[in-house]
């Protein structure tokens, strides 16, 4: 799809006004990063809204703009569990693992199970997270942002990657996480506006709500499929979800360095919060669209363009060229926000406690910068690598994550939850769970032995995590146990700050309602 021939001038003026604002933005926030704190966790001073936005801004990439409407077009809101099933874990991660990050002190989440069980772990978990953000914040979000941008403007995917990787870099080398975290406020905002008026237009150009509910399917509009669904049977999501969303919410880099950055527990938790709000948005604003164009458009030979379609035939010359922008912000958003946390791990766990311990704060920020660009060639060569797998890129997306998360969410919530829980049976765990995971992973991916011989990766994921946490339970019992003391309790900690929890139970117990009435409504 060539985009060109639907822009006017005013799109392109509204794009390149975007684009300056943007690089505006990123240079003011540049000019507070003077050491390596600053680059790495935006100075420690970051707010409530700054980090709501910005984890959102970091889930919300090319997987939801494109690959959520593609996926509604062709099932409906099924898809919408990966995102309204996730206020189960970030409630998990505020009132459980947000305190405990931030009562430690620490910049990574190896550095986390370094307190809880030794370097070791922490050296095993540095690895994994940089194998984990290569793979998918960087290689999977370059490769479906590529497919965005050939269909925009008509170029070849190696063209598109390449450059959607330069920007990127640019934006992380000179700010860090305060210019990725700015740049997200300000793209989330223009985000939710665009994607609110295209689901407008679209109902509109429909008929109205009624006659886009009576014009699909019945089980469009069902949450929950039956049990005999190929690829999102019921009991996959209850089982399969809350796996991918221990490591996604709970330990991964990319989304918990912004809470890492707040100024405060209060400031951490409400972000958290902020964000289980925003992601009631998701279905309503990127998969409604999707519907639309079923019912518009119902003869689309690759759903994968069912967005841009949505866009280029419907929205009047202004509003193309802003959701070509916004396009670009979420993008942008979702790979320098990769780049940050690949920087931050290797130059926080690797560089500056194995290769060059007496490292200034000078040093780790010019050795943070340089892993940022070369993390960014390799990238572009996985990007291109992943366009050899056949799935459609929601599919490919959460695949990825499933064969990703087990061995992490095991080891985190083990670690979190459990005392007894020992340094062997974590590091094992690790280095086993890893090589079985990613070698079924690359397997299901690849077709291996033949297409569907695995279970849906859901279910795949959920037996993965079972056997982990069996085999780290057993061996943590058969072992000695463990020798340091354990991380402080919830209660102390809470004690220690002199923080009451009171208000923010309150609201997310709000929250709980509404999700739960949006589940009855849509089953």
């Amino acid at each position: 799809m060539d985009i060109t021939a639907y822009l006017h001038t005013l799109d392109v003026i509204v794009i390149l006004g975007y684009l300056i604002t943007l690089i505006f933005i990123g240079l003011y926030a540049s000019r507070k990063v003077q050491k390596s704190g600053d680059l790495f966790l935006g100075g420690r001073h970051l707010r409530w809204g700054n980090i709501g936005f910005s984890i959102w801004g970091t889930n919300v990439g090319p997987s939801m703009l494109v690959a959520s409407a593609s996926l509604a077009y062709s099932t409906g809101v099924v898809g919408g569990n990966f995102s309204w099933l996730a206020f189960p874990l970030l409630i998990l991660l505020s009132m459980v693992f947000v305190p405990k990050y931030l009562h430690t002190q620490i910049s990574t989440t190896p550095e986390f199970l370094s307190k809880r069980f030794s370097e070791s772990t922490r050296d095993l978990l540095s690895w994994y997270n940089l194998v984990a953000i290569m793979i998918l914040w960087l290689g999977g979000t370059l490769y479906a942002g590529g497919i965005m941008i050939s269909q925009l403007l008509n170029w070849p995917l190696i063209l598109s990657v390449t450059a959607l990787m330069g920007v990127a870099i640019s934006f992380t080398v000179a700010g860090g996480l305060v210019a990725v975290v700015y740049t997200d406020t300000f793209q989330m905002v223009l985000l939710i506006i665009a994607s609110v008026i295209l689901t407008v237009f679209g109902i509109y150009e429909v008929g109205g709500v009624e006659k886009l509910i009576c014009s699909v399917p019945e089980d469009y509009w069902h949450l929950f499929r039956p049990a005999s669904d190929p690829e999102y049977p019921w009991h996959a999501l209850v089982l399969g979800y809350p796996v991918l969303g221990i490591w996604f919410w709970c330990t991964d880099q990319t989304i918990v360095q912004r809470v890492l950055g707040a100024r405060d527990l209060r400031h951490g938790q409400q972000g958290v919060l902020f964000t289980g709000w925003l992601k009631i948005l998701d279905t309503f604003i990127f998969m409604i669209p999707g519907i639309a164009c079923f019912v518009l458009f119902p003869q689309l030979e690759d759903p994968d363009t069912a967005y841009l379609t949505m866009v280029t035939r419907l929205l009047p010359s202004g509003l193309v060229g802003l959701v070509i922008a916004v396009i670009i912000a979420a993008l942008i958003s979702t790979v320098d926000s990769g780049l940050n946390s690949l920087s931050t791990v290797f130059t926080l766990d690797i560089y500056a406690k194995k290769i060059k311990p007496q490292a200034t704060d000078r040093e780790k920020t010019r050795m943070g910068r340089w892993v940022t660009v070369i993390g960014g060639i390799v990238s572009v060569v996985l990007a291109l690598s992943l366009s050899l797998v056949e799935k459609n890129l929601f599919a490919l997306f959460q695949s990825i994550i499933s064969y990703l998360a087990p061995p992490m969410a095991t080891v985190f919530l083990l670690g979190v939850l459990w005392k007894r829980a020992n340094t062997l049976a974590a590091n094992t765990t690790l280095i086993f769970g890893s090589i079985l995971c990613l070698g079924i992973g690359i397997a299901d991916l690849s077709g291996f032995p033949e297409k569907g011989f695995f279970p849906p990766f859901l279910l795949m994921s959920f037996y993965l995590f079972a056997g982990l946490c069996s085999f780290m339970v057993v061996l943590s019992l058969l072992t000695r146990p463990p020798q340091r003391h354990s991380l402080p309790g919830l209660k102390a900690i809470y004690r220690a700050q002199q923080y009451s929890t009171t208000t923010i139970w309150w609201l997310w117990g709000i929250l709980v309602g509404v999700m739960l009435g949006l589940y009855i409504l849509f089953n």
